[in-house]
């Protein structure tokens, strides 16, 4: 009777390391957008740290193509095709996705300086309030959270579906300045260096505007494994440690002079009443960089 009972117990512990093993050895491949910049490249780090806490149960395959609008992206993580993407969030946004809420850059989208045509750097000498700011056009992409901030706070802004159009835009006239978080512009002007592009030096718009990981609505176990990694990453530090070792991060440090701007405050209307506002440690402060 032990014997039968202690043989039982022996076949279901083999079959349960058998099951495991077989688990481990098929990954969950996970469908994430392309990557096709530096941002793209350091929220992808970002997302393989979070995914290393689940050890091998998540492997990624990268959406090769390049060329898709946010809004389409969006539509794909609604519809399954995609498993994960990332943007500033609003709320209109996370009634359709699901978001992972630790704010990948520690809150610094919402820091932004002004990206314009070195021969249009003199319109903003004068600029002493926000209604003198007013007075000048700004660029965005369509369906950027951004855009919708500016506009709630006043601003005229033109607006066009894909991120390189804004950068030839801005360069041609079109409109006075393309606001950029502060770790972005100086890879760009690099990048577009055929460009007649600068960063003006003295203004700084200020919004709470968090940018996520999101994922399709039902994926919850997907979610919440990366919010538990993220969760992780920060209590033993490696978090921190990505993100100011990011050569973008460390560039808006070195070149923004963001302690000695003009800054303007905006109110963020879209911004979710789930914000983890209160979470001192998912945030960036600037007054003791």
């Amino acid at each position: 009777m032990r014997k039968s009972k202690f043989l039982k117990t022996t076949i279901a512990v083999v079959l349960s390391g058998c099951f495991c093993a077989t688990a481990f050895a098929n990954p969950i491949t996970l469908k994430v957008q392309c990557v096709s910049n530096d941002n793209d490249k350091y929220v992808y780090e970002m997302l393989q740290l979070a995914l290393s806490y689940s050890k091998d149960k998540y492997t990624t395959l990268v959406d090769p193509a390049n060329e898709k609008t946010l809004a389409r992206t969006m539509s794909e993580v609604e519809s399954g095709v995609t498993d994960i993407m990332w943007t500033a969030t609003d709320r209109e946004k996370e009634k359709a996705i699901l978001p992972i809420r630790v704010p990948l850059y520690k809150g610094l989208f919402g820091y932004r300086v002004l990206l314009v045509n070195k021969d249009n750097l003199s319109k903003f000498n004068g600029v002493e309030t926000l209604d003198d700011l007013r007075k000048l056009t700004l660029g965005q992409g369509s369906s950027w959270a951004d855009t919708k901030i500016l506009e709630a706070n006043g601003f005229s802004v033109i607006k066009t579906m894909k991120y390189p159009s804004l950068i030839y835009m801005v360069d041609g006239g079109r409109f006075d300045a393309f606001p950029r978080g502060v770790h972005e512009p100086w890879e760009e002007i690099h990048t577009y260096s055929q460009l007649n592009l600068a960063v003006e030096p003295n203004i700084m718009l200020v919004y709470k505007m968090p940018f996520y990981l999101f994922v399709n609505k039902t994926n919850t176990n997907l979610a919440s494994d990366i919010e538990r990694g993220f969760n992780l990453a920060i209590a033993d530090g490696s978090f921190d440690k990505h993100f100011y070792a990011n050569h973008l991060v460390q560039a808006a440090i070195e070149h923004a002079n963001m302690r000695n701007r003009k800054v303007f405050e905006l109110t963020n209307p879209s911004l979710p009443d789930e914000t983890p506002v209160d979470r001192h440690e998912l945030w960036l402060d600037v007054s003791k960089l």
